[in-house]
């Protein structure tokens, strides 16, 4: 499904998803990825859908959700992999225009070296760029690069857009223990978003299933630790920490937009009953996606979450 939500962004209010890349096709695989590893990574942009297909797909999902009264803050491109590889990311955003809804696009960054890449992004209105690390060890253990990546050409990248976009700029830094935690890590990866002048920066930890299970969040002094050192570099930095609850959007059939979010974003027990609950529908749904195998539920952080099955 391209287009699917709105989910409760704790960035971005009711955002609706743009899923323009099919899983799972990305740069990265990283260890905390909430879709699950990268059978095969890539860095080279192709067509996945036509813009024009996609285009017709949130227009349509738009407008079931205005006809049920449901807001919607950002048009999101948040994939089920990297969204810059769409060739026609730049065209699918123009052609959504007209639906008089911000366009947000959350990357990993690291196709920002490629001046198209550039080009296509900055037609967004609010870009996530992702820096773990801008180290090379703690950047190759947490983003697991594909071999042809090269950090200092990908930093260079993300200069050179910071310096030329005109919209909201945000950055996210996930933290993983033991990997990218470490004060001069952390140290070294705020000097580098510093001089990028976001409009916020973000500091994350793993609050969803990951791709792989014997990775973990750092602990509290940790995660302190950081704040406090990202606290001496800006003047907007925000928390991610917890996993958001909220209103999932509902267009009325409930079985595509359980499968539309979780193909993306993993779902907890009690978001997936309020989603039911908004559609009419009742928990033999849930449990007969799971008999069909498009629907698998998983255990994090002592919470039940539920995963798209591909």
């Amino acid at each position: 499904m391209i287009a699917f939500g709105p989910v409760p962004s704790r960035r971005l209010g009711q955002s609706l998803g743009i899923n323009n890349i099919p899983p799972k096709s990305c740069s990265y695989s990283c260890v905390y990825c909430q879709v699950g590893p990268t059978v095969k990574t890539g860095t080279v942009p192709r067509t996945f859908h036509a813009p024009e297909v996609l285009a017709a797909a949130v227009t349509e999902r738009v407008q079931a959700l205005r006809s049920q009264n449901e807001k919607i803050d950002f048009l999101t491109f948040v994939p089920d992999g990297e969204p810059t590889l769409d060739v026609h990311l730049g065209d699918a955003i123009e052609l959504i225009r007209p639906l008089g809804v911000a366009v947000a696009v959350i990357t990993n960054g690291s196709l920002l070296w490629r001046p198209e890449v550039r080009a296509r992004l900055a037609k967004a209105d609010w870009v996530s760029v992702k820096v773990d690390a801008v180290q090379e060890d703690p950047w190759a253990r947490i983003n697991r690069p594909d071999p042809s990546l090269n950090l200092a050409q990908i930093l260079q990248g993300i200069r050179r857009f910071a310096s030329a976009f005109e919209g909201f700029l945000a950055t996210e830094t996930m933290l993983v223990q033991g990997i990218n935690d470490s004060p001069e890590s952390v140290a070294e990866t705020a000097r580098f978003l510093a001089d990028l002048s976001p409009s916020k920066a973000y500091l994350a930890v793993p609050t969803r299933p990951m791709a792989e299970t014997d990775f973990h969040a750092p602990d509290v002094a940790a995660f302190k630790r950081a704040y406090s050192v990202f606290g001496t570099h800006f003047a907007a930095v925000a928390c991610l920490t917890e996993e958001i609850g909220g209103d999932f959007g509902a267009s009325g059939n409930a079985e595509t937009d359980l499968l539309g979010i979780t193909s993306v974003h993993p779902m907890t027990e009690d978001a997936v009953r309020v989603l039911l609950s908004k559609n009419g529908e009742t928990w033999g749904l849930v449990e007969d996606l799971i008999a069909r195998r498009l629907l698998k539920s998983v255990e994090h952080q002592g919470k039940t979450f539920f995963i798209r099955r591909f």
